[in-house]
C-alpha cells in the first residue's frame, strides 16, 4: 500500500498537469466581465466559461456581500464548457458574481462586480451602426452627456472574421464599461456605435432601469456575411458574386455570422436593433425580401436554444429603413428597392412574414454636407428616437405609443374625373411646397408595357388625398409614393403623421378593380 504523502505525490502534479495542458483554463467566456447588465426577469441570465473536465463549479451571485444565489454544476467534456441559469431578478444591482471550480484539493476563484440587471439589446450592422458619437451632429456636447447614464453599460465587439463558427469571442473592442467621453468618440466607425448609444440612453430615460449595449457591427458588409449558411439557404442563396463597389467590407458569405454574431448565442438578450442595407444595393438586391426575415428568423431560433430557452422565441428586432442616399445615377432605384424589401415588400412592420419587429423611417434625414458622405448622415439622434418608439410599442407593449407614419389603407380608382383617392390609417399632414412631379407616380399601362407618369395631388382632407391620374390614357395599374434615392431634405418630406411627425413610409401598390 501507498503511503498518503506518496500517493498525494502523484495525484497532485497530475491535476496540476490536466488544469494547465487541458487545452483551456477556469475563466469566464470572452464577454463575462465587471460592470456589465444581465437580463433581468422575466427570464434567467446564462452565466458560462470553460474549466477542466470533470470539475465542479459553484456560481454565487452576491449583493452587500449577502449571498442571493448559487448554482452548481460540472464541466462536460470535451467541450471544457460549463453553464448556470440564474434565477430570474429584478432590475437593479449592483451585484458580484463569484465563480469556484474544485477538482479534487484543487480550487479555483472567479470573480466579477459592479453587476447590474436590466435589458441587454445587440446592435449590429454595417457602418451607419458603427458610427461613433464623434461623427455625429451635436458631437461634443453628446461625448459630455453621460452622468447621468452610468446604469447604460457598454460592450463592443471587435473586428473578426472566421470560416467555421466560433463559440466564443475571439476578441472585444471594448470590455463591458460605464460610458465616458473617450469610449463614445474613441475614432471613426471604430469602437461603440452612436446609434446604439442614444437607443439606449433613450430606454433608459423611459424604463429608469439598467440597460447593457452590445455593439457588433462592421462597415461595408452585406447581409450575406452577418446570415449562416442554412439562413441563405432558405433563400437559395449559395455562392459569393462576384463584388461590387458597395461591399469594402468582408465579402464571404457567414463570416461575420461566425466570429462576430454566433459567439453570442447562448447570452439572454432583451432583443435586437439592425442597420444595414446600402452593400446590398448591387449585390444579392433582389433577395433581400427572403435573406432579411430568414435572418431574423434564424438569429431568433439560435439566440433561444443557445440560452436554453431564456431568450425569447421571436424576441424583438428594429431596424432602420435606409435613408438618402446623393446617388451618381439617375433615376436610381436600388434604395427604393431595398427599403421596400427592408419590409418583406409589405412597406411597413411587424407584418405577416416579419412579426415583432419595428422600424424607423429614416428618408427624410438625408445630409448632403456629411464629410463621410451623403450615405452616412450624422442625424443618428433622430434615428434612435424613432426605433426607441418603436421598441417601447412593440418590446414593451405601450399601446398609446405611435411608432410608424401614416400608412395607406385604400387606393380607390373613381370611375369619373380621372381621380385615385388614398385613404391613409391616420390624420395626415400635407406640406404643400414640398411636393414635386415625382412624390407620387402612377404605372400606366398599355398591353403590358408601362411606364411611371407623375401623379398630381388635387385635394387632401385629415385622411384622405386625392391624385389627379388624367395623363393616363390607357390603364393605371399602380402607385407609389417617394420612390427615389433622395425623395425630400432633411426633415421636409411632403408626407407625415399630423401628431407626432413620423414621416410616411414609401409605398408601391397595385390598382385593382
Amino acid at each position: 500500500m501507498l503511503a498518503p504523502g506518496f500517493a498525494l505525490g502523484l495525484v497532485l502534479p497530475l491535476l496540476l498537469w490536466v488544469g494547465i495542458h487541458s487545452g483551456v483554463g477556469f475563466h469566464f467566456a470572452s464577454y463575462f466581465d465587471s460592470y456589465m447588465v444581465l437580463q433581468k426577469e422575466p427570464a434567467g441570465a446564462v452565466i458560462w466559461g470553460y474549466g477542466i473536465p470533470g470539475a465542479m463549479v459553484t456560481v454565487t451571485l452576491f449583493h452587500d456581500e449577502e449571498a442571493i444565489m448559487t448554482k452548481v454544476t460540472s464541466v462536460k467534456a470535451p467541450s471544457h464548457v460549463w453553464m448556470v441559469i440564474l434565477d430570474p431578478m429584478k432590475p437593479g444591482g449592483p451585484y458580484e458574481l463569484v465563480a469556484h471550480q474544485t477538482l479534487g484539493i484543487m480550487r479555483f476563484t472567479l470573480k466579477i462586480h459592479d453587476i447590474l440587471f436590466g435589458d441587454v439589446w445587440l446592435c449590429s450592422g454595417q457602418s451607419n451602426m458603427q458610427m461613433t458619437v464623434l461623427q455625429i451632429f451635436n458631437a461634443t456636447e453628446e461625448m459630455s452627456n453621460t452622468e447621468a447614464y452610468q446604469s447604460v453599460r457598454l460592450l463592443s465587439i471587435s473586428l473578426v472574421q472566421s470560416e467555421k463558427e466560433l463559440e466564443d469571442l475571439d476578441e472585444v473592442d471594448l470590455e463591458w464599461s460605464k460610458p465616458t467621453s473617450g469610449n463614445l468618440g474613441h475614432g471613426n466607425f471604430t469602437y461603440m456605435s452612436a446609434l446604439c448609444w442614444l437607443f439606449g440612453r433613450y430606454l433608459y430615460e423611459t424604463l429608469k432601469y439598467p440597460i447593457g449595449l452590445i455593439s457588433s457591427s462592421w462597415g461595408g458588409t452585406p447581409i450575406e456575411a452577418w446570415s449562416s449558411p442554412r439562413s441563405l439557404r432558405t433563400c437559395g442563396v449559395y455562392l459569393t458574386r462576384g463584388i461590387p463597389e458597395s461591399v469594402t467590407g468582408p465579402r464571404n458569405h457567414s463570416v461575420l455570422w461566425n466570429a462576430m454574431i454566433h459567439p453570442l448565442h447562448t447570452m439572454t438578450l432583451k432583443g435586437v436593433i439592425w442597420y444595414q442595407g446600402e452593400s446590398n444595393m448591387d449585390y444579392y438586391r433582389d433577395k433581400y425580401n427572403c435573406t432579411f426575415p430568414a435572418l431574423i428568423e434564424d438569429w431568433r431560433q439560435t439566440f433561444h436554444d443557445g440560452s436554453q430557452g431564456q431568450t425569447e422565441r421571436f424576441f424583438p428586432f428594429g431596424f432602420v429603413q435606409l435613408s438618402s442616399y446623393l446617388s451618381p445615377e439617375i433615376p436610381d432605384e436600388r434604395f427604393p428597392e431595398i427599403r421596400w424589401h427592408q419590409t418583406a415588400d409589405f412597406g411597413f412592420v411587424p407584418n405577416t412574414v416579419m412579426r415583432n419587429t419595428f422600424m424607423a423611417v429614416t428618408m427624410d434625414l438625408g445630409d448632403r454636407d456629411s464629410p463621410f458622405g451623403s450615405i452616412h448622415p450624422r442625424d443618428k439622434q433622430t434615428v434612435a428616437y424613432r426605433l426607441h418608439l418603436g421598441a417601447r410599442a412593440v418590446a414593451y407593449g405601450e399601446t398609446d405609443v405611435i411608432f410608424q407614419g401614416p400608412l395607406p389603407d385604400k387606393l380607390e380608382l373613381l370611375s369619373r374625373g380621372g381621380l385615385l383617392n388614398i385613404t391613409y390609417n391616420r390624420h395626415i399632414q400635407i406640406y404643400l411646397q414640398k411636393l414635386s412631379n415625382r412624390t407620387f407616380e402612377m404605372a400606366c399601362c398599355v398591353e403590358h408595357r408601362c411606364k411611371w407618369l407623375p401623379a398630381v395631388m388635387k385635394v387632401f382632407s385629415s385622411h384622405i388625398l386625392t391624385l389627379d391620374v388624367l395623363s393616363c390614357t390607357a390603364t393605371v395599374a399602380a402607385l407609389r409614393y417617394a420612390w427615389s434615392t433622395w425623395p425630400c431634405e432633411y426633415k421636409q418630406c411632403p408626407l407625415y403623421d399630423y401628431h407626432t411627425k413620423l414621416p410616411a413610409p414609401p409605398f408601391t401598390s397595385f390598382i385593382t378593380d
